[in-house]
């Protein structure tokens, strides 16, 4: 007999069931690194990372001292996106591919991919 897991867990195996998904057909490279993006419940962090070499390119997120993110969430979420972007360029990353992280495409998530492209990055 399986136990019941709580509501909670179930969220949480379920996002973590789409990410993994999800990361078996994205693989990023050094032209086009994969954008992932994670959510807590305070916070948003955003970084560029390439898989073939298994490297961070670009970071970014709501919890760095010397950036002022200001407003709602999702205006956060959108100026990390806007400075991660220029962070970006500044690395001549043109492109990406989003990567989600189990996360809809909403929001956020969304706020933040918006941002990047503002900036300029190809997603």
């Amino acid at each position: 007999m399986r136990k019941k897991l709580s509501k909670c867990y179930q969220k949480f195996a379920s996002r973590l069931r789409r990410k993994k998904a999800y990361i078996q057909k994205v693989k990023g490279t050094a032209e086009r690194p994969r954008l992932v993006i994670y959510r807590s419940l305070k916070n948003i962090y955003a970084q560029m990372v390439d898989d073939e070499s298994g490297k961070t390119l670009v970071s970014c997120s709501t919890v760095e001292k010397d950036a002022k993110f200001e407003g709602n969430k999702c205006e956060q979420g959108f100026l990390v996106g806007k400075a991660l972007g220029q962070r970006a360029k500044d690395a001549k990353i043109k492109a990406a591919c989003v990567d989600r992280n189990g996360y809809k495409y909403h929001g956020r998530v969304k706020a933040v991919v918006d941002g990047a492209r503002e900036a300029g990055l190809v997603l």
